[in-house]
Parts: structure tokens; sequence; C-alpha cells
């Protein structure tokens, strides 16, 4: 195998294909790179035993084939090589690196022993990539971290018609968001449900990112994309998330709206004298915010127009890691608080009927 390439472009495929190489295995293969070079094309593909990744380039091929060799090594040459052409080549027992004056040489590894990549599931239909980004971001916030429970860890995906919900819960906030998608005709017309691996998830939807449509792809146990030359599948995780309809229906409830952007900066200026997760305190009255967050001396507050309708006054109190996650993962100008009162969930929207909703567990009121 031999081929030239631009070493920037390298860089970028080596290292989207580097994502699902596992952080330690005891199958050294699984730590390589499969490269594969023919009719000017080059092919970067990793995998391990929940995720895959192969990403397609254009190269100038001098002799075809497939070399393997181990991914983190090579990540790490691509990006202190110079700038401009590289030439990669397979000789004897090892693939040489030359890009200018800088050479290098990486043993290969058996191809023998590497495993055969999944296939890309049943394709469902088409999502827009940055969309897709956009909202996979706005919930991953949300989504576990103890794996101990591993379907907390995870995205739940639903497709009903032209409508994609993407969820995600921690038990002590659950994230909802809506988007659009194009389903393909007589494709999954049931419908699906399933719990993917956020981590996972947010790494194949930032690669989707500025991509354009993306295929999507299901079956029973696993998650496919496909986009302008790359193509990632994960599996899915067993169990299903907990409802969030009946959490998101508050009833009778007051609304309290103020401007996002000073809120998220009011909210990190209090906080510094918050001990530990001590929570900040939002006290609305119909015309103004009042925040406060400390205790006896070491206090700090900060008052905010606000508008409250439903109630003459309202304080609550939120954990202030988790309501930055909840205003960071909003995108309008403004956030709706839906609330019931201290101590009993608080509903955060980008507008009245939001796409984007964000449940919070509000906390007992500063004293």
């Amino acid at each position: 195998m031999e081929f030239r390439i631009d070493s920037a472009v390298l860089a970028d495929a080596v290292a989207w294909a580097a994502r699902v190489l596992p952080a330690r295995s005891p199958l050294p293969v699984l730590g390589g790179l499969l490269l594969e070079a023919a009719d000017g094309r080059l092919r970067v593909s990793g995998l391990d035993h929940e995720a895959s990744a192969r990403v397609e380039v254009e190269v100038d091929t001098v002799v075809a084939g497939r070399a393997l060799v181990l991914g983190r090594r090579l990540l790490d040459i691509c990006k202190v090589l110079p700038r401009g052409g590289t030439e990669l080549a397979v000789e004897g027992a090892r693939l040489s690196v030359t890009s200018g004056d800088a050479r290098f040489g990486l043993s290969l590894l058996p191809l023998d022993d590497y495993p055969a990549a999944p296939a890309l599931p049943e394709v469902r239909g088409l999502v827009d990539g940055d969309a897709f980004a956009t909202a996979v971001g706005q919930v991953a916030v949300a989504a576990g971290r103890d794996d101990s429970l591993p379907v907390l860890t995870g995205i739940r995906l639903a497709l009903d018609g032209t409508t994609m919900t993407l969820a995600a819960t921690d038990r002590y906030r659950y994230a909802v968001r809506t988007l659009e998608w194009k389903p393909e005709a007589g494709a999954g017309a049931e419908g699906a449900d399933v719990v993917v691996p956020a981590r996972r998830l947010t790494e194949i939807a930032r690669s989707l990112a500025g991509a354009g449509p993306a295929r999507l792809a299901l079956d029973s146990g696993s998650l496919g994309f496909e986009s302008a030359g790359t193509r990632a599948t994960t599996r899915l995780l067993d169990g299903r998330l907990p409802r969030h309809d009946k959490l998101f229906a508050l009833g009778e409830h007051a609304l309290a709206v103020t401007e996002r952007a000073p809120l998220t900066e009011a909210v990190r200026r209090v906080a510094v004298v918050a001990e530990g997760d001590s929570p900040v305190q939002l006290a609305f009255s119909p015309t103004v915010l009042h925040l406060r967050a400390g205790y006896e001396d070491d206090v700090a507050s900060q008052r905010l127009p606000a508008a409250l309708t439903g109630a003459e006054s309202l304080t609550v109190a939120f954990n202030p890691g988790y309501l930055l996650d909840a205003l960071g993962s909003l995108d309008a100008p403004e956030v709706h608080f839906h609330l019931l009162g201290p101590g009993q969930r608080a509903l955060l929207t980008d507008g009245p009927e939001g796409t984007h909703r964000h449940l919070l567990m509000s906390v007992k009121p500063l004293v």
C-alpha cells in the first residue's frame, strides 16, 4: 500500500475514526486503525465492542492495499506532521509516514486478527446534521454519569412520524428536545423508541455538524449514521428511561420570564459564595427577580428584571450547577420558568410551547 495525502486531511480523518478506540482493551488489535487505499480513496476505520467509525477521503493512490496500525500512535504522529503533502507506504513489517523532512515508522498489526466492522443497520430516514448536533448537546447535559445505572447514562431517541424526540435524565433533572426528521418511505413506519449511550451519541452528533443531511439507520441492537463520507454505529442500551409525560404535566402553575444571558451571568456571579452544591435562591415578584446565594456573612445577591404571572410572589432554589447546565442548553433569548412552588418540580423552556424543555427539582430555599 502506498498513497499521498495532505497532512491536514489525514489528521482530520484519523482523529474522527480514533474517537471509538477503547482506552484499554485485552485485544491489542482493537487499538488499531484500519487504513484501506484504492481507486483514489482512503478509508480509515476503527471499532471496539460498542461502536464503530469509518471515514473516506480522497488520496493519490500509488499502490492499493490495507494496513492496520496503532490508532492513537498514528493520531499522535498526525498532530505533529508538517503542513503539506504526506506519503504513507507499507515497507515490510511497518508503515512509513513521510512529510517534508519528517519521517516516522509504525509497526503493523496482524490484519487476520482484526474483526469485521458491523454493517450499517436499516436506513430509516434523514435528519439535518446541524439540528441533530444541537439537540443532542441540549439534552446530553442531563444524562447520568453513574455506570452502575447504565440506562441513565443514555439518551432516549424516539421516532414518531416526522418528529424525533431526544431525552435524558439522571433522576435529578430531565431534558427533552423535539426536532423534525424525514422518514424514508416504507422504512420503519412503526416508529422507534431506543436508548443510546450519551457519550457515543454526543461524539457522533458533533461529527455530523455542518455535514448536511445524515442518514439515520436503526435496528434492534444498534444505531448508525452516514453522511458525507463518514459512517458511525453504536450499540443500544438495554432498558427504558422513565417516561417524562406525567412529570412535565404541571397543571396549574406560575410562569416567570426573564432574559437568559443576564440570568446565566448572575447565577455564576452569586454562586461563588455557595459552599459545594448549596443552592442559589430565585425570588420572583411581578417585575423583579432577586438572586441570592450563601449563608450568614458570606452572601451574594443580584436583581434582574423579570415578569411573574400566576402568583404574587414565588421563591425557589436550585443546585447552581444543574441550573447553569439547563440555562446553557437553552438557546432562546428568554427563559420561561414554569413553577409549582418551593421544593417542587420546575420546568424551564425556550418559549411558551418550547421544543426544548428541561425539568429541575427545586430545593429548600435559603433561610
